[in-house]
């Protein structure tokens, strides 16, 4: 019976998600409701007092966000996106697919998939426009590239997975590197055939709009555009060729902090600012989630909706790769964001990942990527709202163009990663 009462709350989850109405707080009171119909509300409590002080993710979600701020302050993530799109200035029919992987570059420094949106799309898309693309296509190529985050040491989901498999977050990242990166690929090439499916690659000539970042920075400063990557490359760098700077994540996002004051000579007071309101950001937006995640997942446990849920993988192990992947990928679609199914997957089931033959770094990043795969498919996700205002679109005019790019894209994640 308790797991019946379960599965009535969970769809009421989901339908309250799908409204829009605030993550944090709908998984939160699922949570607790469901622990509370149990007789057990204490447990959803401590589960929320434990998950605050997780010090991985504390200490790389922070510092990555707080990272981020100061080159938003500083300027350089303006000159990063400018000396990486003007090479796509005179890319012809390299224009979409090009303009798709370097947002999934430069996502990579600037993790925040609506934000990064903003920074490329305010010159690529204006950009694409003038060019003749359609502006639903324009918008697309952006926003198809916006998952290139999973990429990052700063990702919440790569700290998360990290936490649970012991390993570290550039081994966690090593794992599911080249089945992310093909996907990628793969999503820009199928959007690139829709264009000229739909004759959207050409003729539709539309004004430019006023107000882009190449209005803002008249000359690109190479040094500047290298910060933003700075502390990945060091991370990179550190973790397999140069062993003797090998560090941890915050440690690097302070160094790019200090390298980037001293170049830009900006006031180091302010940037400090910058810098921990950014990490509070971090902790209310991003950690907050993992937080109500948590206590969500509680509740089902507490009801044995979780058991009954492994139970049903364990007879039938084969849908554990399947269940990994589809299940964030669609919620991810309907709800606007991947990070609530990705995060209460990866809270209940990937910890048991090795019983379905899988490991828990494998499961769970193929759980986090399917999830951020399918937000980029979703009208309601921020990434595509703004995309979509910069286009003069409606939202789901990008959708349209982006959902089959990341079925494939979804396909070819699973193959990479799990054959």
């Amino acid at each position: 019976m308790l797991p019946f009462i379960g599965l009535l709350i969970l769809c009421g989850t989901v339908y309250c998600l799908i409204k829009r109405l605030e993550t944090r707080m709908v998984l939160f009171a699922s949570g607790l409701l469901m622990s509370i119909v149990a007789l057990q509300p204490m447990l959803a409590l401590d589960s929320f007092a434990g998950r605050m002080t997780s010090g991985g993710l504390i200490q790389a979600i922070c510092s990555v966000m707080g990272f981020a701020f100061v080159m938003k302050y500083t300027g350089c993530d303006m000159h990063l996106v400018k000396a990486l799109t003007g090479v796509l200035k005179k890319g012809g029919g390299l224009l979409i697919p090009g303009t798709t992987m370097i947002t999934f570059a430069i996502n990579i420094a600037l993790p925040s998939a609506a934000g990064c949106s903003a920074a490329v799309g305010a010159t690529m898309i204006p950009l694409l426009m003038a060019a003749g693309i359609h502006p639903a296509m324009a918008g697309a190529a952006v926003l198809a590239g916006t998952y290139g985050s999973m990429l990052s040491p700063g990702s919440a989901h790569n700290a998360f997975i990290s936490e649970l498999s012991g390993k570290t977050v550039m081994e966690v990242i090593a794992v599911h590197a080249p089945a992310t990166i093909a996907a990628g690929i793969a999503g820009a090439i199928i959007l690139t055939a829709i264009a000229y499916f739909r004759k959207e690659h050409a003729g539709h000539l539309v004004q430019a709009t006023e107000g882009t970042m190449e209005n803002q920075i008249d000359k690109v400063n190479p040094l500047y555009a290298l910060m933003p990557v700075l502390p990945v490359s060091i991370l990179i760098l550190g973790s397999s060729v140069m062993p003797a700077i090998k560090m941890g994540v915050p440690q690097a996002m302070l160094i790019g902090v200090v390298l980037s004051l001293l170049l830009t000579r900006m006031n180091p007071q302010e940037a400090t600012k910058k810098f921990f309101n950014g990490m509070g950001t971090a902790y209310a937006d991003v950690i907050g989630i993992i937080i109500a995640a948590s206590v969500f997942v509680t509740g089902m446990k507490t009801l044995g909706m979780v058991d009954v849920f492994l139970n049903w993988l364990i007879n039938t192990p084969s849908l554990a790769k399947f269940g990994s992947t589809l299940g964030p990928f669609i919620l991810a679609i309907l709800t606007g964001t991947g990070d609530a199914a990705a995060f209460a997957f990866n809270e209940a089931v990937t910890p048991f990942a090795e019983q379905f033959g899988m490991t828990i770094a494998n499961m769970g990043t193929a759980s986090a990527v399917a999830g951020a795969i399918g937000r980029t498919a979703s009208p309601l996700a921020g990434a595509a709202i703004v995309c979509a205002g910069i286009a003069g679109v409606n939202p789901l005019e990008l959708a349209k163009r982006t959902m089959p790019a990341m079925i494939v894209s979804l396909v070819v994640l699973m193959l990479v990663l799990f054959l």
